[in-house]
């Protein structure tokens, strides 16, 4: 029959391996609990949506809409992002449809508002032109922002809020290499970033597949 501290050695070894056991399986669920937490859940994962042919992966938080926010194809999709504009921080709405559905600003300039041109010149964004456009055709209120002497002339037009204590808005769309275009909205303080715009806007839209 085993003595005393024959049986107080046996249950300090059987306390040890408990208790590594314990300390391992702690170190388990820690690990497991990384793991999973590494991965992205149902709520953080991007919403794959295919517009145009285009396959996008667009995180949640981009939406404009919890209504759009669903995988599978369609027609267009309306966005919020955060563009970095010589270092300020600018949020601009972004559409994003089939190309064919949208014509680019710099077509819309010839084509259409060089024939709702006021008389009126304006200025206060360095490098732009600003015309009035006559109030018809629902152009009240209008201005048509551009680069002056290019080819390829940047273009946006601008409209003032109903909401005087709310800056004005502009539009400006872009026709993307991917077959999308991109419609873009923004408060008509950002024109002063205009020559940094279009790359911000690209550098955000490749993060998803767009370009």
């Amino acid at each position: 029959m085993p003595g005393r501290g024959q049986i107080a050695y046996n249950l300090a070894g059987i306390a040890a391996l408990v208790l590594v056991g314990a300390v391992g399986l702690a170190y388990g669920i820690d690990q497991a609990g990384r793991a999973k937490a590494s991965l992205p859940t149902a709520a953080t994962a991007p919403v794959t949506q295919t517009i145009g042919g285009r396959d996008l992966s667009i995180p949640q938080s981009w939406f404009r809409s919890s209504e759009q926010m669903r995988s599978g194809f369609a027609g267009e999709v309306d966005l919020t992002i955060r563009l970095d504009l010589n270092g300020e921080h600018v949020m601009a709405d972004v559409t994003l449809l089939p190309k064919s559905r949208a014509r680019a600003s710099t077509a819309l300039l010839d084509a259409v508002y060089l024939h709702q041109f006021e008389k009126e010149t304006l200025d206060g964004v360095p490098g732009l032109v600003g015309k009035p456009l006559k109030p018809a055709d629902g152009y009240t209120g209008e201005t048509v922002w551009y680069e002056p002497l290019a080819l390829q002339p940047f273009v946006a037009k601008c409209a003032a809020s109903p909401d005087p204590s709310r800056p004005a808005r502009c539009l400006r769309t872009l026709q993307l290499p991917s077959g999308l275009a991109a419609i873009i909205g923004f408060d008509a303080d950002a024109l002063q970033h205009w020559q940094s715009l279009d790359d911000a806007v690209r550098a955000e839209l490749q993060k998803i597949g767009a370009l």
